[in-house]
């Protein structure tokens, strides 16, 4: 003990970025557990679409949507989701939702938005298109 207590001393700003990590990944492993939205991989998207009818939700760009996205996506931009816009979207509030962008980070704001707009089952695909693509499932061009 006391030679963590000298390490502490001799280290004060080494110190504290270590408990700054400790506290954000306690932060984040709360966070996650308690969230509504499920992180969930391809292999469950495919599943959820097909036994589920949930509705794939791309909050891409328009033209990274019309270059390629999963088959039978709805393109909603994250900034509609984010005005309360996406009336394309209010008749599906009970449906499975799953939330898809180029990586999974903005889908997961995204979702967590619906979660909070009324959205009952909302899912963010992990890896967003490009764990899509690499698992060389199917991608569509050109649609809106």
């Amino acid at each position: 003990m006391q030679e963590y207590i000298q390490f502490f001393q001799a280290n004060p700003i080494l110190s504290l970025a270590w408990v700054g990590l400790f506290v954000a990944f306690i932060v984040t492993t709360v966070k996650s557990a308690t969230s509504k939205v499920a992180n969930i991989n391809h292999q469950t998207l495919t599943q959820m679409v097909n036994k589920q009818d949930a509705i794939v939700v791309d909050v891409r760009s328009k033209d990274e949507f019309k270059k390629g996205h999963i088959v039978g996506a709805k393109n909603v931009t994250m900034s509609e989701i984010k005005n309360n816009q996406a009336t394309s979207l209010e008749k599906h509030k009970t449906s499975p939702i799953i939330v898809v962008c180029n990586a999974g980070m903005t889908s997961s704001q995204a979702a967590q938005l619906l979660v909070k707009q009324g959205f009952e089952s909302v899912s963010n695909l992990t890896g967003g298109m490009t764990d899509w693509k690499a698992a060389n499932l199917p991608v569509v061009a050109g649609k809106r």
